[in-house]
């Protein structure tokens, strides 16, 4: 059993996916805080007075959505670097 374990551990490269997955969340939460608190506050400065969150056009919070965006295209574009 041990070594089945093992031969699965090496086959199917586990610590690899796992190391991979843990520091894809963290890219992704840096790559947030980078679209939250510093690429963000750019854009309300253009704005004044109108936080970007809270920006709608009737019932959809299109500043939401807008953050959002913008923060998977740039994890897009770090992932496609890394890869490249």
């Amino acid at each position: 059993m041990i070594a089945e374990f093992k031969d699965f551990i090496s086959k199917y490269r586990v610590m690899g996916m796992a190391v991979a997955f843990i520091l894809g969340l963290y890219l992704g939460a840096l790559v947030q805080s980078l679209v939250n608190d510093i690429l963000m506050p750019i854009i309300e400065l253009a704005t004044p007075g109108i936080p970007w969150e809270e920006v709608t056009v009737g019932p959809f919070r299109i500043g939401s959505f807008i953050g959002s965006l913008t923060t998977f295209l740039i994890v897009a574009f770090i992932i496609f670097l890394i890869v490249k």
